[in-house]
């Protein structure tokens, strides 16, 4: 085949003619223009939680409502209008259904007093805590006057409570160790001391000094709520040691050994040391003073 009996394509290029602006306009568009846009940025700027999409919403719906009264004004953006308008209706679609959902959460009184105390300085969004309140039946339990919550030997570990008044008297082997207030755990030890599949039984006595009232949650629904929450395993986990914490060092300011000195209970060789082998230990522990090691 010659080069001569080859096709012969006929490229043909269309242009494409743009308006051209046939008159700049000499003022900048007016207020309300730039208030959309400005309203606009500050709405992208919201965060998440509900809290943060309340925020981004409610601020979209303020800068599009401002867009849609601008197009308004000049007939020539029509569809600029539309669009506006379309979008300001579900922006505001949208914080309305947040504004309802957030009113929806309402707790009793005593799970508000809870989430005020426990909660809500750690950040804990309302659906988070509503989850919590479900865990737990949203039932509020009372201990009467002398009757026991825990009893050493006897009662089964399988449940983690929070007391929200009265006071709580612990023993162990009939001598006090502490007191627990409202907004305390009355079992964090206990709980931190098992895995999920393992059993217990309380090693303290726990027994109302007045009308006490306490919220529970049993175990094996609340390892339910963590394995689908990881968010609220991490919050129990922290609320729940440091709970521990504030018990070991109430004890720790309470223990004396023998000379009427301090020591501390979170030391290891304190903790699983008899009577004998904690007083010698203190003796070692001692340092001998110049003077006396001359004498």
């Amino acid at each position: 085949m010659s080069l001569c009996s080859l096709p012969v394509w006929n490229v043909t290029h269309k242009v494409v003619a743009f308006p051209l602006c046939g008159e700049w306009k000499e003022a900048a568009e007016g207020s309300l223009f730039h208030l959309a846009n400005i309203l606009l940025f500050l709405g992208f700027m919201g965060g998440s939680g509900f809290y943060g999409h309340l925020y981004l919403f409610t601020f979209l719906t303020v800068g599009f409502f401002c867009s849609t009264v601008w197009a308004w004004s000049d007939p020539c953006t029509t569809d600029t209008f539309l669009w506006n308008f379309a979008l300001f209706g579900a922006c505001l679609s949208q914080a309305l259904y947040i504004v309802y959902k957030l009113r929806s959460l309402t707790f009793d009184k005593d799970f508000q007093e809870l989430y005020n105390c426990m909660f809500k300085r750690l950040g804990v969004s309302l659906p988070h805590f509503g989850k919590i309140v479900t865990s737990s039946d949203g039932v509020v339990h009372t201990l009467e006057k002398g009757q026991f919550f825990a009893v050493e030997g006897k009662t089964a570990i399988d449940k983690l409570s929070v007391l929200l008044s009265g006071r709580i008297h612990v023993t162990v082997n009939g001598e006090f160790l502490h007191y627990i207030y409202p907004f305390q755990f009355l079992d964090s030890p206990e709980w931190d001391s098992l895995r999920p599949s393992e059993e217990g039984i309380f090693q303290v006595t726990l027994h109302a000094d007045d009308q006490c009232r306490y919220i529970a949650w049993r175990r094996k629904k609340l390892y339910l709520l963590f394995a689908k929450h990881r968010y609220i395993a991490r919050i129990f986990a922290l609320i729940v040691r440091s709970d521990i914490a504030e018990k070991v060092y109430s004890l720790s300011d309470k223990a004396f050994d023998m000379a009427g000195h301090r020591y501390d209970l979170r030391l290891p060789s304190y903790c699983h040391m008899p009577g004998p082998e904690l007083e010698r230990a203190h003796d070692l522990l001692e340092v001998p003073v110049p003077g006396e090691r001359a004498a």
